[in-house]
């Protein structure tokens, strides 16, 4: 069974700037950076323009290490020092689940298991012990 885990850290705005002073400060490698406006357009859930520029998903490379990076959601609480979260990449959909409903028991679910533009499967949930992890299985190929 192979599984993967990376700190994904939070930022409210400013998201850009933190990969990149961490780029530098650690020697790191921008692998990807990719906005919200860069995902498909939902009628639904339009965007505003400061929303569209926010950073979903950023990935560095420090050596063999992965940080993950993303801002807030506007209108999301944002609280410095609350601001990283466990990503965890199961590598089968059925291994994701039983992850998922382990971390569950005694917490709160964010975003329930769905497929997602990015992944076949994907949810948040807060464990009872206020940890919040991303369970993400990969895509075939990561798509920034």
């Amino acid at each position: 069974m192979s599984i993967s885990l990376n700190p994904y850290l939070i930022f409210d705005g400013n998201t850009r700037d933190a990969i990149h002073f961490y780029e530098k400060a650690l020697g790191g490698k921008v692998i990807g950076i990719m906005t919200f406006g860069d995902m498909p357009a939902d009628p639904n859930y339009p965007l505003s323009d400061d929303m569209k520029e926010r950073v979903m998903h950023g990935h560095l490379q420090v050596g063999e290490a992965d940080l993950m990076f993303s801002d807030t959601y506007e209108g999301m609480p944002y609280q410095p020092g609350n601001t990283i979260q466990m990503a965890i990449h199961p590598k089968e959909e059925a291994r994701a689940r039983e992850i998922f409903t382990a971390l569950e028991d005694g917490g709160q679910v964010i975003m329930p298991l769905q497929k997602t533009d990015w992944s076949p499967l994907y949810g948040q949930v807060k464990d009872k012990f206020g940890v919040t992890f991303q369970v993400n299985v990969p895509a075939e190929q990561p798509q920034y």
